[in-house]
Formats: structure tokens, C-alpha cells, sequence
């Protein structure tokens, strides 16, 4: 499913149909906050403004939900499939005939050689994120990287998209380097020179 499509159909039915979350912008129009940071949540905090705090907590749920929930079944997905894979090794059925507990069989054992593919996965998903958040924006009338990208491709100001692939290509380099560096964290045999 579409991000877009998923969140159009957030934004409807938790929205328009129950009326339980707002459908667009990041404050409400009954709060007043000036803003330090341009981070509603950050700039409510340090204005110790409760009611501001609330309402950008209630604004943030519906792109979070409509952002994170294609990458999350991915990721939850090579999770499970990882660790069925690890827990059919002998080196596990070592553990259990050794009487450790399940629970430690799992976290110290099966868990941390599960977790490779689980990071590089993850890695390769912020990309996803980046795309994601640009339609995200522009459905939930966020101002942000993402709705400035789409109004640029819209006005066709070159020097802005070039600009902002450019800064999504770093981040998605950047995070991908540190996926690798944080191999060596997680598995032993792993050493860089």
C-alpha cells in the first residue's frame, strides 16, 4: 500500500469519520506558541505550555502512523524471519540443553546474530522514510523538507530539488555508513582496519 493512499485513508476515517485526530498542520488553532526551534514539540516544552504540547503530540500521530507502518512490517518481518533462522542453529539448541532460560536463550544468544540483516534492512529503509515524508507533508500540511521539495518540483526551481536530493542522498550515505560502522558493535567477528 502507498503511503499516500494510507495516509488519505488515515486522515478519513480517524479524521473525518471519527473525529478522534486532527487531519492536517501541526497546532491547533485554539493554541498559541511562538516558536524557537520550528519543533512544536521542543518549542512547547520550553515554553512550558501544556495545552501546545497536546496538540502537536495529537498532530504528530497520524503522519507518524501513515510514515512508519510500511517500513515497520518490513522490518518486522526480516526480524522474524532472521530470528526463526538463527533459532533452528545448533549453537541454540546448545544453550537449551545447557538449561538456560528461554528468555536468555533468546536475548543473549539468538537475538544479537539475528540482528544483522535486521540493521542492514533498516538502514535501507530510511531512503523509504525520505521518499515517505515528502508525501507525508504534503497530505498532513506539514511545513517541512518534504512539502518544500514537492512546491519546488511544482514551481520547477531547479537549484532547490538539486539542493534537497543532494541533502536526502547524504543522510541516506550517512546512515548507511553507520549501519556498517555498527556491524562491528553487534557481531565479534566483524573488525574493520
Amino acid at each position: 500500500m502507498p503511503i499516500f493512499w494510507l495516509g488519505l485513508m488515515l486522515a478519513w476515517f480517524f479524521g473525518v469519520v471519527l473525529g478522534w485526530l486532527p487531519t492536517g498542520f501541526r497546532l491547533g488553532t485554539e493554541v498559541t506558541l511562538v516558536p524557537v526551534t520550528n519543533f512544536y514539540i521542543l518549542d512547547s516544552l520550553l515554553a512550558r505550555n501544556p495545552a501546545a504540547l497536546a496538540s502537536s503530540l495529537r498532530h504528530l500521530i497520524l503522519p507518524a502512523v501513515a510514515l512508519s507502518t510500511i517500513p515497520m512490517a518490513v522490518i518486522a518481518r526480516m526480524t522474524r524471519a532472521s530470528l526463526l533462522e538463527v533459532l533452528s542453529q545448533d549453537y541454540i539448541r546448545t544453550a537449551e540443553s545447557k538449561g538456560l532460560p528461554q528468555q536468555a536463550v533468546i536475548l543473549r544468544h539468538a537475538m544479537r546474530n539475528a540482528l544483522l540483516p535486521v540493521m542492514t534492512v533498516t538502514g535501507l529503509q530510511v531512503g523509504r522514510l525520505l521518499a515517505g515524508a515528502i508525501l507525508t507533508e504534503t497530505i498532513f500540511s506539514w511545513p517541512g523538507i518534504g512539502l518544500w521539495i514537492f512546491e519546488s518540483i511544482q514551481a520547477r526551481d531547479y537549484p532547490i530539488v538539486q539542493g534537497a536530493t543532494l541533502f536526502i542522498a547524504t543522510i541516506f550515505v550517512m546512515v548507511n555508513l553507520i549501519t556498517d560502522v555498527l556491524y562491528a558493535a553487534v557481531d565479534p567477528r566483524i573488525k574493520y582496519d
